[in-house]
């Protein structure tokens, strides 16, 4: 949790954003994470100041675990003094202890996000589904809250002014904003409406430009004049050297050439970045296998 002091931008965890979105696919399967075509609702995760700091927590957390089809697991949420935002022990259940940070209290709106994050951790545990090292670990937790359908709130705490600022989460705000347009592709959801945040939707807008650029790669057939014309100048070179591949390539191209009969280009599925192998021999649709989109391509 970041608090009054400068929030990272920008797009540095990409990479492992879009290793996670693959890895989501591959653990969930295509049908599991169609399942999740709606996101939490506001109302689920609103909280009046009226309303009792626990019981109103303990209602919350019971709407996050029916998001995430968690039906046997009861969370036991407590606040307390810490660091970090919060915390929760990851045993064998089905009653997971969840400790909040105490300014939670004075900052009721918030709790949703920061639980929103550590039942997550509770469903990527259950599945057995994680990345080596921590700082991984916490960008994969941070991009299947988002594309599961709760990670808007974790955008919408998101807050900063000339004083002060808050930030829930590992990702940036850009990269939440990524992820919630990768998703919003994929089902139609637009989650704009439920920022209350002022710098929750120009972070969104951010992210949805990386997002479309990623639609327009190539070989796919909406990339742009530039795009083709590299694409074909690197299509030409590959010939040259029997399809074999230069000793080194951008990571923004994405693509790569083999040999064979016919010869091959591979390139990241722009919805969930697994590779996919099509034939160099002009325009054609291809259809990946993991997250079942049908892609429109000039090889």
């Amino acid at each position: 949790m970041a608090t009054d002091t400068p929030v990272v931008r920008g797009f540095p965890h990409l990479d492992t954003v879009r290793q996670a979105i693959t890895a989501l696919y591959r653990r969930l399967s295509y049908d599991t994470v169609r399942a999740f075509a709606v996101s939490v609702p506001p109302v689920d995760a609103a909280f009046s100041d009226d309303e009792d700091l626990h019981l109103g927590a303990q209602r919350v957390a019971r709407a996050l675990v029916r998001h995430l089809r968690l039906p046997d697991a009861r969370m036991v949420v407590s606040f307390r003094e810490m660091e970090h935002a919060a915390r929760v022990e990851l045993a064998a259940g089905p009653e997971y202890f969840v400790e909040l940070n105490s300014r939670f209290a004075r900052h009721r709106r918030d709790i949703g996000a920061a639980l929103a994050h550590e039942v997550t951790h509770v469903y990527l545990h259950r599945l057995d589904l994680s990345f080596p090292g921590t700082p991984a670990n916490e960008i994969l937790t941070d991009t299947a809250t988002t594309y599961l359908g709760a990670g808007w709130l974790l955008l919408d705490a998101f807050r900063e002014d000339a004083l002060s600022s808050q930030k829930l989460g590992y990702l940036t705000p850009e990269e939440f904003g990524y992820v919630l347009a990768k998703r919003a592709a994929v089902f139609g959801e637009d989650p704009s409406p439920w920022f209350t945040s002022p710098q929750a939707y120009p972070a969104y807008r951010a992210g949805l430009r990386q997002a479309q650029l990623d639609e327009r790669r190539p070989p796919l057939a909406a990339a742009g004049w530039s795009d083709r014309h590299r694409y074909a100048r690197d299509r030409r070179a590959a010939r040259g050297r029997g399809l074999r591949p230069p000793p080194a390539r951008a990571p923004e191209d994405g693509y790569a050439f083999e040999g064979g009969d016919p010869p091959r280009v591979t390139f990241p599925c722009p919805t969930c970045h697994q590779r996919l192998r099509v034939p160099v021999r002009g325009r054609l649709q291809a259809r990946c296998a993991l997250c079942h989109s049908l892609l429109d391509c000039d090889t």
